[in-house]
């Protein structure tokens, strides 16, 4: 069986991301009796500088667009349905608040040592885009971990303390250098770069043919 390996550059602020993993996910169902696939996630943050408390995400996202709320809501309520058909929990996405990112792709990367950095992702997308939580706060980040049965005194640990900060900044400087400015990035067996939320089917027919090459 072939091995398909694929580094996902995402944030767990972007809707985007947690849909095209979620389209991800079924394709490599339909292509489980062809390959296997090794899955790697990799910090991006679509707010860097943010700090202090959040604001309400529509007149944030229509400040940043240079749109206008209603037409930001318009967007969202169509992400909302697409979610709403993969299985995905996007019921509170627009009463969420803006928030950093930082401390959470940490406890990923912490979460990957432990064979749940998928799970852990998953969580924090469902946090925040599910229950409008604050995906910044301590208590949010110790519950996600508490969910997947790892240890909260040492997650604690890590968010007390400057443990995988370089990691996290190695990583997002690692992506940002090789050009990825946006997210959700695929980058499939180190060299070819599938952007943005595909559906399934174009990601079926791309592993396909990055599969047929020769090694």
């Amino acid at each position: 069986m072939k091995t398909i390996n694929i580094d996902i550059v995402s944030d767990i602020a972007c809707p985007w991301c947690a849909i095209g993993y979620a389209r991800l996910e079924q394709a490599m169902k339909q292509l489980a009796s062809e390959y296997e696939f090794g899955l790697q996630w990799h910090a991006f943050e679509l707010n860097p500088d943010h700090s202090g408390t959040g604001e309400p995400i529509l007149p944030a996202l229509a400040r940043k667009y240079g749109r206008s709320e209603q037409e930001m809501r318009a967007t969202q309520d169509q992400m909302m349905t697409i979610a709403k058909d993969l299985g995905l929990n996007f019921e509170k996405m627009q009463e969420r608040f803006t928030c950093n990112t930082f401390d959470a792709h940490r406890l990923v990367k912490w979460a990957a040592e432990r064979g749940k950095q998928t799970e852990m992702k998953q969580a924090l997308f469902e946090a925040y885009f599910g229950k409008a939580e604050d995906v910044s706060d301590q208590d949010v980040l110790l519950a996600c971990v508490e969910s997947l049965g790892l240890d909260r005194g040492r997650a604690k640990q890590i968010l007390d303390s400057d443990e995988f900060a370089n990691v996290v900044r190695e990583d997002e400087a690692t992506y940002q250098q090789a050009g990825v400015s946006a997210v959700p990035a695929f980058i499939v067996n180190g060299k070819y770069l599938i952007s943005g939320a595909q559906e399934p089917d174009t990601l079926v027919q791309a592993f396909e043919e990055i599969g047929a090459k020769p090694e």
